[in-house]
């Protein structure tokens, strides 16, 4: 996903060689978007792989070292850049490097000499297909409920984190939160109202969890978890007792709870080395999950370390 800001123009990068074409595109487009310029393949590639990346890509064939088509395989195999369009601006009509150039993925293909008028409208049109797609990725990893990631969601950054604990040699943190006697409260109260306190403590969970890199995800249910990168046991308590704080803080009226009369949380944490390679993501919310356990055991809002 690309990091701009929402409000901030697309950026556009053309890969050619020729400056008459780059300019007469540049010149088309700078009103309407952020271009970037390319007169190498290796450039195209590194502008294509940094922070900021194009949302959409006009690449020339015929270039020197890499042509056009080798760019787009390149950017195609590589998770990274695959998602981005890429439209190939050529003077090669022929049917058979059309094909080729569909078939390496790319999105469009408009032969030279092209008409304006026609290059920005297909433009728009793959710029929309490709916001589309984004916001449906956007909420396949979200919970249509509470709007937080949801549990795939935060597989996959479990898995991410994991392995760069793994290699930084870094702690690797995690807490399970359950919302005390939710069953009683949901089912004498009425969906309506406890999917209200769903979306009100899943609120007060990602305020709480504030530092930089934490994860709050729904877990399922009534459970919520939380991942924190770099988090050794202190931190992990930290933030659990201010998520344990923030939810009782809402005063939420919780009529069948022997816990309190307001709606709380237990939370079980649990804090690993992944480097020390005795343990895995497995074994971690594992012990998170049996801490949440003895949380519940035990007489629930509370926390307790796995």
């Amino acid at each position: 996903m690309n990091p701009q800001a929402d409000n901030a123009k697309p950026i556009i990068l053309i890969v050619d060689d020729t400056p008459m074409n780059i300019q007469v595109l540049s010149k088309m487009l700078n009103s309407t978007y952020d271009v970037r310029i390319a007169t190498r393949g290796d450039k195209a590639l590194e502008i294509a792989r940094s922070k900021i990346q194009p949302d959409l890509i006009l690449l020339d064939i015929m270039m020197p070292d890499l042509d056009g088509y080798e760019v787009c395989r390149v950017l195609k195999s590589d998770p990274k850049t695959a998602s981005i369009p890429v439209i190939f601006v050529t003077a090669k009509s022929d049917v058979e490097d059309e094909t080729k150039g569909f078939s390496l993925g790319a999105v469009d293909y408009i032969t030279k000499p092209f008409h304006l008028p026609i290059v920005q409208a297909r433009i728009q049109t793959h710029l929309l297909i490709r916001q589309q797609a984004k916001l449906l990725e956007e909420y396949a990893f979200l919970d249509p409920l509470t709007h937080i990631p949801n549990r795939r969601q935060f597989n996959n950054v479990f898995d991410e984190e994991w392995r760069r604990a793994l290699r930084n040699r870094e702690p690797l943190s995690l807490c399970m939160i359950d919302i005390d006697f939710f069953k009683g409260y949901n089912d004498t109260l009425g969906h309506g109202e406890g999917d209200h306190c769903l979306q009100q403590v899943a609120s007060a969970i990602s305020k709480s969890a504030s530092r930089g890199g934490e994860l709050v995800a729904r877990y399922g249910g009534e459970e919520f978890i939380v991942l924190l990168p770099h988090g050794d046991e202190d931190a992990a308590y930290r933030s659990a007792e201010n998520i344990r704080q923030s939810v009782e803080a809402l005063q939420i009226v919780h009529p069948f709870s022997s816990a309190s009369s307001v709606v709380t949380v237990s939370i079980g944490y649990a804090t690993v080395r992944p480097a020390d390679r005795t343990t895995n993501r497995e074994n971690l919310a594992k012990r998170a999950d049996d801490a949440l356990y003895k949380a519940k055991q035990k007489g629930r809002n509370r926390i307790e370390k796995g």
